[in-house]
């Protein structure tokens, strides 16, 4: 496998523990076409994506894990992590962190078939 899938996989971990769905499932529930996740998160959402993903690279660090399987145990842990710190921050808010908002605020229009 190489290694771009192997990164999707594992950042797919990484969200699926913190938000509850895939980057892919994420930017659906956004309705986002082929805008960028990232630039259309809160920045809670951006720190919380920012805290797993540099808590499982410093997990690997520390544990060394080898191949896939080892490497998605870690990439759990890491979004479990920035699960946990969550669930503290939407209890002393009172609400949601992962919205549908967009921070950019896209609106489509779609094309209408010009008939000749």
């Amino acid at each position: 496998m190489n290694e771009q899938i192997e990164f999707a996989i594992l950042t797919n971990e990484i969200y699926k523990e913190w938000s509850g769905m895939t980057a892919k499932q994420y930017k659906e529930y956004k309705g986002l076409r082929k805008e960028s996740l990232r630039d259309n998160m809160s920045e809670l959402e951006v720190l919380l994506a920012d805290i797993g993903e540099t808590t499982t690279k410093e997990l690997a660090k520390k544990h060394k894990p080898y191949g896939l399987d080892e490497n998605k145990k870690i990439a759990k842990q890491g979004g479990e992590i920035a699960n946990n710190t969550r669930k503290d921050i939407e209890e002393k808010l009172g609400t949601t962190i992962v919205t549908k908002e967009n921070a950019l605020s896209y609106s489509y229009q779609e094309q209408k078939q010009i008939k000749e």
